[in-house]
C-alpha cells in the first residue's frame, strides 16, 4: 500500500477548509485540518505533514507569524491561500519563505498545480538532480521513490512505515553527506523533540533490518559514531 503525502490545511473558515480538504482527498493526498494558529503548530510537530496550506487570517495570529517560525526550523514546504491580493502582502510572504500564494477564490485545477508544485520544488532544493529529475534515487539494489512514498530493494517493496521512510527520504536528498542526529529529529518532528535520540536509533534500527542484508555490516546507511547518519552515494 502506498503512503499518501499528508497535507496540513491550517484554514478557519468551514466552506474554504472543507472545499480543499475534499480536492486533496479526491486526488490521493491525505489532508489534515487545523483551524488555529496554535493547533496548527502543534500539528506540525505531530503530524509530520509533507506540505501545508496556510491561510494568513487565522483568529488566534497572523499566519505570517507561523510561517517566520517555521522557517526557523523546517524547509517544509508552504502554499500560502489568502484573501488579501496586494502585491505587498503577497512579497512578504515570499520574502519570509512561502513556496506559492493563491489568493482568493480559486478553483481545482489551480489549487492541486500549486500544490504539486511546491512538492516537486522540495526535491531540486537538496540539490540532488536524479530525484529532481526522476522522483527517484537509487545506489545498488536499494530504490526511493519520492513519487510513490516507497523504499524498494531489487524492485521489492520493504513496507516501510511513514516515520521509517521520511527518514530513508530525506537520507536520500542528501545522499553521501552526514546528516547529525539533532537536524534529522529537528526536520522531521520539529524543535520540540530536539536532544532525544532514542526514537531516531528505534527507527533507524528497524530501517536497517528491513533494507540491509546483514545490518550488522550496512552497505547502505551507515551511522558516524557520535554525529549522526548518512546514506550511501550512488555512482
Amino acid at each position: 500500500m502506498n503512503i499518501r503525502e499528508k497535507i496540513l490545511i491550517v484554514e478557519d473558515e468551514k466552506s474554504i477548509a472543507h472545499f480543499i480538504s475534499t480536492v486533496l482527498n479526491n486526488n490521493g493526498y491525505e489532508a489534515l485540518l487545523a483551524r488555529s494558529g496554535a493547533e496548527a503548530q502543534s500539528m506540525i510537530s505531530s503530524h509530520c505533514p509533507d506540505l501545508i496550506i496556510l491561510d494568513l487570517g487565522l483568529p488566534d495570529m497572523d499566519g505570517l507569524d507561523i510561517l517566520r517560525h517555521l522557517r526557523s526550523w523546517s524547509s517544509l514546504p508552504v502554499v500560502v491561500v489568502s484573501a488579501r491580493s496586494h502585491e505587498k502582502d503577497k512579497v512578504t510572504a515570499l520574502d519570509l519563505g512561502a513556496d506559492d500564494y493563491l489568493t482568493k477564490p480559486f478553483g481545482t485545477d489551480e489549487l492541486l498545480a500549486r500544490v504539486r508544485t511546491a512538492i516537486r520544488h522540495t526535491r531540486t532544493v537538496s540539490g540532488n538532480s536524479e530525484i529532481a529529475q526522476k522522483g527517484t534515487y537509487t545506489v545498488g539494489d536499494l530504490t526511493i521513490d519520492y513519487n510513490k512514498h516507497q523504499v524498494l530493494v531489487r524492485g521489492e517493496n520493504v513496507h516501510l512505515t511513514l516515520s521509517e521512510f521520511r527518514i530513508v527520504a530525506l537520507l536520500g536528498k542528501y545522499a553521501g553527506k552526514v546528516l547529525t542526529y539533532d537536524s534529522i529529529i529537528k526536520e522531521l518532528w520539529g524543535p520540540r523533540a530536539g536532544g532525544n535520540n532514542q526514537i531516531l536509533r528505534v527507527n533507524m534500527a528497524n530501517i536497517r533490518r528491513k533494507i540491509e542484508e546483514n545490518p550488522a555490516e550496512p552497505k547502505y546507511l551507515f551511522t558516524e559514531v557520535g554525529v549522526g547518519y548518512r546514506l550511501a552515494e550512488g555512482e
